[in-house]
């Protein structure tokens, strides 16, 4: 869950809410959240990144990564 500090925010309890607490949030901050989240990084866009990468080392264009450590 987010927490902005200048978002209002009301919580209904699950025993009002069914199986699960209820969030109330503004529309414009709904929509913002809603945004956020499509933009996400998801499982496909590092396969896809994984498979570019692989392409280029294979044409030579990407070095291997042998380590992140610096020497």
């Amino acid at each position: 869950m987010v927490h902005l500090p200048y978002m209002a925010r009301i919580t209904i309890p699950k025993a009002l809410a069914g199986s699960d607490d209820l969030v109330v949030v503004p529309k414009k901050e709904y929509d913002n959240l809603l945004a956020r989240a499509e933009n996400a990084v998801g499982e496909q866009d590092v396969l896809r990144w994984s498979r570019e990468a692989k392409e280029l080392h294979r044409v030579g264009k990407l070095p291997k990564l042998t380590s992140l450590r610096r020497p």
